[in-house]
């Protein structure tokens, strides 16, 4: 019994060890991503000002053309990402994607060095870096749900990761401004350099599965929440001799991909699709606008040079920082994801307005509204592209079939990309004709959002009423 319980012990910090290195990797992996995605929203202003063809009175419009470019090709792909992730070897997929967005990245960054002008080749660069980065999000969902889909304290585990994504761009915006003074080339090149060099890292130790390190996680997790500990086993060290059976069986009992159309039917996996499409537009319209709105409506009565512009704009992300862990955290609390998306969203509304009417009163009313802003845009948007996707792609519906989890991720994010690139593109429009305009906006889009979580949010208040009856 001593030396049962011992190599239980053993096998559980094993696999703890293990979480806590897919946790670290996958975060570095997609924060490198969203890094190398800044660039576009630091140099706006610059280009603007004078690179052609983006500077004159239509430049907004084709930065707003470059920006949907990338996300309408992300958007596209990101369904059939979904799909190439559930088959796919994770590992390979995610550092080939990650190598194959530096090298689009350093392809936008050479245009500085080489004089090139050409409308065309900046777009067709911005839709090659859409469809090889839509690859990054299915695969590192589903890498983190196969060691953390039995966790019951999802939320907050996918709360705290999701964070990656404004770490990234607070990453992303600290070194493209930093460097923005010696030519706006720096600032595609080095986040470029960053996530190969993580593309690299993630090729030589990401594990994707918990089977490929010999580990039985479903045993495991029996075990840590009360079971007898006897189910709990590392495959292939105990019982040498049926090796090659227990690798037969464990080939054999792998659940099927789910099919496009049928992850679509999936309780709740449309509405909250369709939430983040509206979600997703507002917290992209302030990604890839912020600093060019920054620099251009003065603060306490002076404007701000495109560098601080560019790094006072990470403040909507540490925002959004702790928005999402405080969005995770709740939602665990209460057991209600609809409820607390729901919540976030209508705390929104008046924080923009504040953010728009009383920001530029001084540098104190920017900062703190815009923080502020940033809390709740980003705390649902966080919320429902990690632990709403896991849940859903969980779910006892597909009797737990975790292989379906990259394609309902794929969805739920690949409709949030369609919203994304409708919002920066409307925002280059809009634009100018005033920015009063381009919050009005992004209000309508928050209530949107809103209505297609009502049914949803109802239903898990009537289910947490019944449960206490």
């Amino acid at each position: 019994m001593e030396a049962a319980a011992a190599a239980s012990a053993s096998a559980r910090g094993r696999l703890r060890s293990r979480q806590y290195a897919v946790l670290g990797l996958t975060f570095a992996a997609y924060a490198s991503f969203h890094a190398s995605r800044k660039p576009p929203s630091i140099v706006k202003a610059v280009l603007s000002a004078d690179w052609a063809p983006f500077s004159g009175p239509r430049g907004p419009h084709r930065l707003g053309e470059l920006d949907v470019a990338f996300l309408s090709a992300y958007a596209a792909a990101m369904f059939a990402a979904g799909h190439l992730a559930d088959r796919a070897d994770l590992r390979r997929l995610l550092a080939a994607a990650m190598l194959a967005s530096g090298a689009t990245s350093a392809a936008l960054g050479a245009a500085y060095f080489l004089g090139v002008h050409s409308l065309a080749f900046f777009l067709a660069a911005q839709v090659a870096s859409g469809i090889v980065q839509s690859a990054g999000w299915p695969c590192v969902v589903a890498v983190v749900g196969n060691w953390f889909g039995h966790a019951s304290s999802r939320g907050t585990i996918m709360g705290v990761w999701n964070s990656h994504t404004s770490v990234g761009n607070i990453a992303g915006s600290v070194l493209a401004a930093a460097v923005l003074e010696f030519g706006w080339g720096w600032s595609f090149l080095v986040p470029a350099f960053v996530i190969a060099a993580l593309g690299v890292v993630v090729l030589v130790f990401l594990i994707a599965h918990p089977m490929d390190a010999g580990l039985d996680i479903e045993s495991m997790e029996v075990e840590m929440n009360g079971g007898s500990g006897e189910e709990v086993e590392l495959l292939g060290e105990d019982k040498k001799e049926d090796e090659d059976a227990l690798e037969v069986e464990a080939v054999a009992e792998l659940p099927r991909a789910i099919g496009f159309l049928e992850a679509w039917r999936l309780p709740g996996v449309a509405p909250f699709a369709f939430c983040l499409f509206f979600s997703k537009l507002v917290a992209y319209t302030f990604l890839y606008w912020l600093p060019f709105y920054i620099r251009n409506n003065a603060v306490a009565g002076q404007f701000l040079s495109h560098k601080a512009s560019g790094i006072l704009s990470v403040v909507f992300d540490i925002g959004g920082v702790l928005g999402g862990i405080s969005a995770g955290l709740l939602s665990d609390k209460i057991g209600a994801r609809a409820v607390t998306s729901a919540l976030f969203l209508f705390l929104s509304i008046p924080a923009l307005i504040l953010y728009r009417t009383y920001g530029s009163i001084s540098m104190h009313h920017n900062i703190g509204l815009m923080f502020l802003a940033g809390y709740f845009v980003n705390g649902p948007y966080s919320l429902i592209t990690t632990a709403v996707a896991t849940d859903l792609g969980t779910q006892d519906a597909i009797k737990g079939n975790s292989r379906a989890l990259a394609t309902v991720s794929a969805i739920i994010d690949g409709t949030g990309s369609v919203g994304a690139a409708l919002g920066p593109l409307l925002t280059g429009y809009i634009s100018t004709r005033g920015w009063n305009s381009v919050f009005f906006m992004l209000i309508v889009s928050i209530s949107l959002a809103l209505v297609f979580l009502i049914r949803l949010a109802k239903d898990e208040i009537v289910s947490k009423i019944s449960a206490r009856h």
